[in-house]
């Protein structure tokens, strides 16, 4: 899967931190909410404006920062 499509990142919008695209909820809500111990399910369930792809894209999304954080610290 391709996060960019799913992930955008707006100035106009959350102070253009990385949200859903056509949402105003961002990954950082969406990893708390798993971090947090809320399954899948109920994050979906919570916000039904969500979808299944759309969790799977914030947690790519969150793989790849990592993985270029990781790469400008070495």
């Amino acid at each position: 899967m391709d996060y960019r499509q799913r992930i955008a990142l707006d100035p106009a919008i959350r102070s253009g931190k990385p949200c859903v695209r056509g949402t105003r909820i961002t990954v950082a809500d969406v990893l708390d909410y798993l971090g947090g111990g809320m399954t899948m399910a109920e994050v979906l369930e919570d916000f039904p404006d969500l979808t299944a792809e759309d969790i799977q894209a914030c947690l790519s999304f969150a793989a790849d920062r990592e993985r270029r954080l990781i790469d400008v610290a070495a």
